[in-house]
């Protein structure tokens, strides 16, 4: 229990401590070069993980926030099953992955929006998500820029390994903008993705296993 405790909340940690010094650090959209094909690049997701989207606008964001929540709460009732009945730790580990992740993000949506004075919000009148200009605050007395489970997750991970143009002399792809890999991502988003790999990377050693 305590190892897997342990893997849950330092992730979580470094999750937070990251994001908010992005957001309180940077402005929306602008990045900081690492090396060859590696930025860190401060964008805002009113959606899912690698820039997807449940449902769109004001209620897809409300939709995608209780989804989160239910899904956090799942996954802490079978990672805690499985804990207590001692379930091999090919199973509980990445389980414990995912769920820093799902927990990461959901915190971004649920109270980021009360934590910070500026942030990406959804305008009725244009059907669109505004971003916002300059660097944020935190707002520990209220003045957020959304109420709760309206607020939107920190990206910063951007690795545009392939970004070229495609030359005009190309049949149907001439003149297209390429770019590979194009989605922002975070901690959260890494932590998920490797849980999910490692499930079917270990899958013949979790089927000896029992599941709750």
């Amino acid at each position: 229990m305590k190892k897997i405790f342990f893997v849950v909340f330092s992730i979580l940690l470094i999750d937070q401590i990251l994001k908010i010094y992005i957001k309180t650090h940077f402005e929306l959209g602008s990045g900081v070069f690492i090396f060859p094909f590696f930025w860190i690049f401060f964008v805002e997701n009113p959606g899912m993980a690698y820039g997807f989207y449940l449902g769109t606008g004001y209620y897809g964001k409300i939709l995608l926030s209780f989804f989160r929540f239910f899904l956090v709460c799942l996954i802490s009732l079978f990672l805690y099953k499985n804990v207590k009945k001692g379930s091999s730790s090919y199973l509980t580990i990445p389980t414990g992955l995912i769920l820093s992740g799902a927990i990461g993000n959901f915190l971004d949506s649920a109270l980021y929006g009360l934590l910070f004075n500026t942030g990406t919000v959804y305008s009725k009148e244009h059907h669109k998500w505004i971003p916002y200009l300059g660097i944020s605050k935190m707002k520990f007395n209220g003045g957020g820029y959304a109420s709760f489970m309206k607020g939107c997750v920190v990206d910063m991970f951007y690795f545009p390994i392939i970004d070229t143009h495609f030359p005009d002399w190309i049949p149907f792809f001439g003149g297209i903008h390429f770019q590979f890999f194009k989605p922002v991502f975070n901690v959260s988003d890494m932590s998920i993705f490797i849980g999910v790999i490692s499930f079917f990377i270990f899958k013949n050693r979790i089927k000896n296993t029992k599941i709750l």
